[in-house]
């Protein structure tokens, strides 16, 4: 049965459902990123990389690296 439904599918009919399906998730994902509500975690997103890394421990000693592979 797999390949009568193959058969009766054209390669162009099969190509044209998967130029279909990327652009209604390229539309969606469009809407989602442009979507108003999102603002204020994107502005929290886009700071992200100017964050400050925590501080190590002064006090502590840095561990000695192994020199074996």
């Amino acid at each position: 049965m797999p390949f009568e439904i193959m058969s009766v599918m054209s390669s162009g009919l099969i190509r044209g459902l998967g130029t279909v399906v990327v652009f209604v998730a390229f539309v969606g994902l469009t809407l989602w990123v442009f979507n108003s509500k999102r603002n204020p975690e994107f502005a929290e997103a886009r700071l992200l990389p100017f964050a400050d890394e925590p501080q190590a421990d002064s006090t502590q000693e840095p561990e000695a690296r192994s020199t074996r592979s």
